[in-house]
């Protein structure tokens, strides 16, 4: 039976198949940990270190431009919105979206999910041109070479927390996109981070975002993805059927964590975006989920991340399987 060197995060609905409760059928699984699990992204795609890594989905799609030997499966283990990750500093004067124009915001790197979302919600929901702000970042991006002129690095070693409480930033985004974090991904970067006590009088962009995602997702069916999970290629070449089979292993795990946790009480936001979208809150599979993988390859192209030929088909994103919605 070969081995399968698997790096996902932390995900009660993933442990199953990391504990080995759940096979892929034909392979042995070798847990690799990864703490956090972000810092296995670049790992996968500068090196190909890992059979199967989660990614980030922005990161896989430029990685697959680029030509990175890589595919994917409709699995996405992490979902999340994001009208509430935008914090504006003190003394800025932001007060509505459009403010934002002419600013200087913070975000970790260009391409992290997290500011591709943020910037297509503020550009198709409220007319902001993100071309026009400047993209303070202090961490390299996954994949390399699409950094617009209107991105600036950090060089002085300070952290995006450290600038927007020197008001040097007007506002920044939060968690570990932003704020919550400084340098590159290591097991302590969190420690560095702007903690809630010493935001001060910053504050959010949206007052009431839950409202505000939840009239969205209605509208629009989006739902942002967060995760996806990429195989190396040359394996699915030798095993077509690998790419199933890891996606029905995965299905599997879910569905017995569902059974022994059905209101996802480990994972309260997970709880909470349940209640939002009135359904699975992370659902498997391309059909379920192709508004949002549309709007992801769209917010991309428009933020100069994706080329405009860039496959427009979502189903071409991954692997020949059999992906039943899960």
């Amino acid at each position: 039976m070969d081995k399968l060197s698997v790096a996902l995060g932390e995900y009660p609905h993933g442990r199953a198949l990391l504990d080995g409760d759940v096979e892929v059928d034909g392979y042995r699984v070798e847990p690799v940990e990864v703490r956090p699990i972000i810092a296995a992204y670049r790992r996968m795609i500068r090196d190909l270190e890992f059979d199967v890594c989660e990614l980030a989905p922005v990161s896989y799609l430029m990685a697959r431009q680029a030509g990175v030997p890589l595919t994917a499966i409709p699995v996405f283990l992490n979902r999340r919105f994001h009208h509430e990750d935008v914090r504006c500093g003190a003394r800025s004067g932001i007060r509505v979206p459009r403010d934002l124009e002419g600013r200087r915001i913070g975000v970790r790197a260009y391409s992290v999910s997290t500011g591709v979302w943020v910037r297509g919600v503020l550009s198709e929901e409220y007319g902001v041109a993100h071309e026009k702000i400047t993209w303070v970042v202090d961490d390299d991006d996954h994949v390399a070479g699409r950094v617009p002129a209107n991105v600036e690095r950090v060089t002085d070693g300070r952290s995006l927390g450290e600038l927007l409480r020197a008001g040097e930033l007007d506002a920044a985004l939060t968690g570990n996109a932003g704020t919550g974090r400084a340098g590159p991904p290591r097991a302590d970067w969190t420690a560095a981070g702007l903690t809630t006590e010493e935001a001060g009088e910053d504050y959010p962009l949206f007052a009431g975002a839950e409202v505000l995602t939840t009239d969205w997702y209605l509208r629009t069916g989006i739902y942002p993805l967060h995760s996806v999970i990429a195989i190396r290629s040359e394996l699915v070449e030798r095993d077509p059927g690998l790419p199933t089979a890891l996606y029905a292993a995965l299905a599997e795990s879910k569905r017995r964590h569902l059974a022994a946790d059905p209101g996802w009480s480990a994972l309260p936001r997970l709880a909470r975006q349940a209640r939002q979208i009135g359904g699975d809150p992370i659902p498997y599979g391309v059909g379920v989920n192709e508004p949002s993988l549309r709007a992801m390859v769209r917010f991309a192209r428009d933020q100069g991340l994706l080329d405009e030929g860039f496959p427009a088909d979502v189903r071409e994103l991954f692997a020949d399987g059999d992906y039943q919605d899960a």
